[in-house]
């Protein structure tokens, strides 16, 4: 499978952000195609983390160098490259 270098992993997410919160942050470095926090499908909570597809791997990368470590909504954010999902 292809490793999509735009889109990051992002850990750590507050239970109180929401999609528009990350694509907000996430815009402030580059251009967002997507933003997604992953929800649980039974009570549809946040599972606390989520995904943003940058425009281009070298916004991705200064999303990865500017974000990583920073604060939203009062958690400490986690940004890095996402890995392909592996059949387990």
């Amino acid at each position: 499978m292809e490793e999509n270098k735009n889109k990051l992993f992002v850990g750590g997410i507050s239970f109180d952000s929401t999609e528009d919160s990350l694509r907000d942050l996430f815009s402030t470095v580059g251009t967002v195609e997507s933003a997604v926090i992953i929800t649980d499908k039974m009570s549809g909570r946040s599972k606390g983390f989520g995904f943003v597809e940058m425009g281009s791997e070298e916004e991705a990368q200064k999303a990865i160098a500017e974000l990583d470590g920073k604060d939203l909504d009062g958690r400490t954010i986690a940004v890095n490259v996402a890995r392909p999902k592996v059949d387990r």
